[in-house]
């Protein structure tokens, strides 16, 4: 299969990577924790390539705001329930058919939780429910974009309104406190110079120690391979960024991929909604499919 990105992974790595690598392998490290100035924060840095492999394939990755804005004490996130909320259906919208099988996959076989669909994905449901019960993992799988310019413009999208970049701070992130924040089938990680790394960026200011969003629009079912493997490996291995690392290699591996209408991944195989069971058999394991998700804040 043709790499036309290899050039440019390979000469961004000798850039970033290479003159620190010597000391990398004497300290034994195995996290690389980035913090980007404007032009690169929408750079997928686990595709920077040595030669031989990709970055990730070595190491842990994340990006940071700020050091002083991150939160690095370890918290065993197996502790912790997921609230996990969604939409399939938008008024003016592509739909998101893999959405239901992904809230119902995470809450139901992989996590312990609860899961809100299309009219029960409101601000107030949200709102309410993490008054009732602190869960410490919160799972948005719906569209949403950051877009330059003024912070209004920019949103998430829920059953009944659009949360604004400006407004995600009256979710109350901070209090009970969110370990993890999941953006799934949008583009969120994206940012400018007005709001760092977008929405995830902002999530991690508001008092979540740790969001993951992807840099650009992802297919449907290569959400749903991501995000399903992703929680299957956090439970073994209560890392995050460690346990986003292990999903992504499955996908460069083609342990996740299509075949015969259904999503095969590491633990099983996942029935795919009639709207996707038509898909031709698909290998997973380009760059486009797993580099864009991001994990921002805390690697830990």
């Amino acid at each position: 299969m043709p790499r036309p990105y290899l050039p440019l992974a390979q000469q961004l790595y000798q850039w970033l990577v290479a003159p620190v690598e010597s000391e990398l392998n004497t300290q034994e490290i195995n996290t690389i924790a980035f913090l980007v100035d404007s032009g690169l924060r929408s750079l997928p840095m686990a595709i920077l390539h040595d030669g031989n492999g990709f970055l990730l394939e070595r190491y842990n990755i994340n990006l940071m705001p700020s050091i002083s804005l991150t939160d690095t004490r370890y918290v065993d996130v197996r502790n912790l329930e997921v609230l996990a909320m969604g939409a399939s259906e938008f008024t003016d919208q592509n739909p998101l058919p893999a959405v239901p099988v992904e809230l119902s996959t995470i809450t139901e076989k992989l996590w312990s939780g609860e899961s809100f669909l299309n009219s029960a994905f409101t601000l107030d449901n949200l709102k309410a429910v993490r008054n009732r019960t602190p869960f410490g993992i919160l799972h948005l799988a719906t569209h949403g974009e950051f877009k330059s310019g003024k912070p209004e413009n920019s949103y998430i999208q829920f059953w009944d309104t659009k949360l604004s970049l400006d407004q995600i701070r009256e979710l109350g992130l901070s209090n009970p406190p969110v370990e993890l924040m999941v953006l799934s089938a949008c583009r969120t990680a994206l940012g400018d110079e007005e709001a760092e790394l977008g929405f995830t960026g902002l999530a991690v200011q508001a008092g979540v120690k740790s969001a993951l969003g992807s840099l650009w629009y992802v297919s449907d079912e290569g959400t749903l391979g991501l995000m399903t493997t992703f929680y299957s490996q956090l439970k073994q291995v209560p890392i995050k960024a460690e346990a986003l690392r292990q999903a992504q290699l499955a996908m460069i591996r083609g342990e996740v991929r299509l075949e015969n209408g259904q999503l095969v991944t590491p633990d099983g195989t996942i029935l795919l909604p009639p709207q996707l069971a038509d898909l031709p058999d698909k290998e997973l394991t380009h760059p486009y499919y797993w580099s864009a998700f991001t994990l921002v804040g805390s690697p830990w």
